[in-house]
């Protein structure tokens, strides 16, 4: 059996026995340390997935030593600027060793699981709901034919003789 779990931002395929390297975990050699984020845990047909994690399922592990991973060197530059950075890091680590996968059976987590029922008022909401629907929508289009019926603002007639600002019949 072998359970796939989530620690320190990364995912680990563990059996037991394995000896892992991971992230720093605060602890010293010897004492034991439960990972609780499990993805998946089970072998073959027996797998379960979790969405997204395993309810019930477990990994402890022991811690083995604190350790520190490789150096490695971050080095910046910027062509033609005078312009270079150096810099070295290793990352803290823990290495451990997996003890135990514990999962709880399936059976046992379908049956605490209550199943959905779907009580009648749901279906007299689910109906009211498509009713109300309804109503707005032929709302909405009785309100589009009123506007589209709805007589133009009337226009300003055009007089036919146009005379300029000042001057009246009579002078001419």
């Amino acid at each position: 059996m072998y359970a796939i779990i989530r620690t320190g931002g990364k995912q680990y395929r563990v059996a037991e026995s394995d000896v892992l390297k991971i992230e720093k975990l605060p602890g010293a050699a010897g004492e034991t340390v439960a990972f609780g984020e499990v993805l998946m845990v089970g072998a073959g047909a027996e797998a379960r997935v979790g969405a997204p994690l395993v309810e019930g399922a477990r990994v402890t592990a022991e811690i083995l030593e604190q350790a520190r991973g490789p150096k490695i060197i971050v080095f910046k530059k910027q062509r033609r600027q005078n312009h270079r950075r150096k810099r070295g890091h290793r990352q803290d680590l823990t290495v451990v060793r997996i003890t135990a996968i514990e999962a709880k059976a399936k059976a046992a987590a379908k049956a605490t699981t209550p199943k959905a029922v779907k009580p009648k008022a749901d279906d007299t909401a689910a109906k009211a709901s498509t009713k109300k629907a309804a109503a707005s929508a032929d709302d909405k289009a009785a309100a589009k034919a009123k506007k589209a019926t709805r007589p133009k603002s009337p226009e300003k007639p055009k007089s036919a003789d146009k005379t300029p600002a000042g001057k009246t019949e009579e002078s001419s």
